[in-house]
């Protein structure tokens, strides 16, 4: 089973992308993060012609999520149960899977601008949330997957400049600070389960030839329960998305599971 997870930076302008890179990947469930478009204008049929059904939880302009997936997607929960949030964040369900049903939660976590500003309080709030949340879901569903765009490079070597961008925003101690209390809930990150090349982003800005010259952050991740880690086969990110025309500024990360 193969899971895998895309900030697609708007799904009106890179629907085409998605669609061509599911022929190439078909895999099994596929999180999208930045839909940037309401629920109504999801293209629900053209992603059923190729075989996917989806849950949405779309936003205007800004956010939006979506799990889309080959089985059905059950017990769909939107944003952070007990958290008011008025952004399209979260999104989570259960599909059927070997071994058992395997719960998926697809976050779009908040930038948070900088550190000190009102965003990036809300940031802190935000995951504060995600972690109580998380915590009795796990206990609920011992095969967990959580994956998305996490704004956070966790380690230095998930930054292209550790020491240049030292406490700005997606390096702060505080957010990595979140990310090990992810962790800490009995989740691991399946990326660092393997041998990675040096310098492996997943995210890398338009501006100055980042892409190009890989001036790059990994922020976008998969993180899986302790019962999933033994089924964990790989984790890798796709680069090639990123080379075509008008990309996302984001590149697919996919986890395989025995």
């Amino acid at each position: 089973m193969k899971l895998s997870t895309w900030n697609v930076n708007s799904l009106t302008a890179r629907l085409q992308h998605v669609l061509d890179w599911l022929a190439a990947n078909p895999v099994d469930v596929l999180a999208l993060q930045e839909l940037k478009m309401i629920d109504d204008k999801f293209p629900l049929d053209a992603l059923r012609e190729i075989g996917y059904e989806a849950a949405v939880f779309g936003q205007k302009t800004y956010n939006g999520v979506a799990l889309l997936s080959r089985s059905p997607l059950n017990d769909v929960v939107r944003n952070i149960p007990g958290f008011p949030d008025e952004s399209s964040r979260v999104i989570a369900a259960t599909v059927d899977a070997p071994g058992g049903p395997l719960r998926v939660v697809n976050g779009y976590f908040v930038n948070g601008q900088e550190p000190g500003s009102e965003k990036f309080e809300y940031k802190m709030n935000w995951l504060r949330g995600l972690q109580n949340w998380l915590r009795d879901e796990i206990a609920a569903h011992p095969r967990l997957v959580l994956l998305g765009d996490f704004n956070v490079a966790p380690e230095d070597r998930d930054s292209y400049d550790p020491i240049g961008l030292a406490e700005t925003i997606h390096h702060t101690t505080q957010e990595r600070d979140h990310f090990k209390a992810l962790l800490g809930l009995g989740l691991t990150d399946a990326f660092r389960l393997f041998e990675q090349p040096e310098k492996s982003f997943s995210w890398w800005d338009y501006r100055m030839l980042g892409y190009q010259k890989n001036r790059g952050l990994r922020i976008d991740h998969i993180l899986v329960s302790s019962p999933l880690v033994p089924l964990v086969t790989s984790c890798s990110i796709d680069r090639t998305p990123r080379k075509w025309p008008k990309p996302s500024d984001h590149a697919p990360v996919t986890v395989q599971l025995s």
